[in-house]
């Protein structure tokens, strides 16, 4: 198994618990060896590793795998859930399901599960509190489409940027600001450079777990149930650790000093109402009845 995540997440306690449980349900018959740190390669090699089976199974973000799926994109859509229940209950709708799990076996890939680190979130050195307030904010994001096309509908400027170059980038002002769930934010001391931590929770942070489909299939039965039920306790287990972490990874920013500052309810619907471009552009791709499984009501 690849990561492209470091030891310290709620990526790499999900593989490990993964393999932990495929070991114990299987009596130490089947071992799995998780390599983090992409060590195996980066998000895209892992996948196209996963895809001819000589890298089985890959826990990663769905963001870079949109490249390879493009529908995945639905995933991308800002501003849908206002806390990650939510959005868990809907990655695990039987009905949502039905509909994204195809598109992962059509690449050569089979989804064993989604999970999360929480929500995304803004650092910056300067408060935000209005819509007019993320203008000219030059921003560090992931290297997606439609994640620069929301930033953009809002005014800021983003830029993308290796994930290694960001702290250096913050420290030297190339960047005013980068958007990361919490947890990376803590791990790679982000807040050090940062005064204000803005609670965007733009867009949860999904982590899946997938497999080669033709190596899964070439499996006995006993050994597929084997990897289906690790894969559910794994699910159970890292959502648990996510949100413990979280808390964590608050109190340890605002003990810097560092100042969190909750979104108002008027600057996330202006927010929405302001990205509604990435909207159309999403449902271009994606298709009308994905989206409305993954947004509801």
């Amino acid at each position: 198994m690849g990561t492209s995540s470091p030891e310290d997440t709620v990526t790499q306690i999900y593989a490990e618990k993964f393999a932990e449980e495929v070991s114990n349900l299987s009596g130490g018959t089947m071992k799995i060896q998780v390599y983090p740190n992409s060590t195996l390669g980066g998000d895209r090699e892992l996948i196209e590793c996963a895809q001819d089976g000589s890298i089985p199974f890959v826990v990663q973000n769905t963001a870079p795998q949109v490249s390879f799926i493009p529908e995945l994109c639905v995933f991308d859509l800002p501003c849908v859930f206002s806390t990650i229940e939510e959005t868990r209950e809907t990655v695990d709708n039987p009905e949502f399901r039905e509909k994204i799990d195809p598109l992962y076996e059509k690449a050569g890939l089979k989804l064993l599960g989604i999970s999360d680190q929480g929500f995304r979130v803004m650092s910056t050195n300067k408060k935000i509190e209005s819509l007019d307030d993320f203008k000219g904010q030059k921003i560090r994001t992931m290297e997606n489409s439609y994640h620069l096309a929301f930033w953009k509908a809002i005014n800021a400027n983003p830029t993308p940027m290796t994930f290694s170059e960001v702290y250096i980038g913050l420290q030297q002002g190339t960047i005013d600001a980068q958007e990361n769930p919490y947890e990376d934010i803590v791990s790679s001391k982000f807040y050090e450079q940062q005064d204000y931590v803005v609670e965007t929770n733009h867009l949860p942070h999904l982590i899946t777990l997938i497999v080669s489909q033709d190596f899964y299939n070439s499996l006995e039965p006993e050994k597929q149930a084997v990897i289906d039920e690790a894969a559910e306790i794994a699910l159970e287990y890292s959502r648990e650790q996510s949100d413990e972490r979280i808390d964590g990874k608050i109190a340890a920013i605002v003990e810097s000093g560092t100042e969190i500052v909750p979104v108002s309810d008027e600057l996330r619907q202006e927010m929405i109402e302001a990205s509604q471009s990435v909207y159309d552009s999403v449902r271009a791709v994606a298709g009308d009845e994905l989206v409305d499984a993954y947004i509801g009501e």
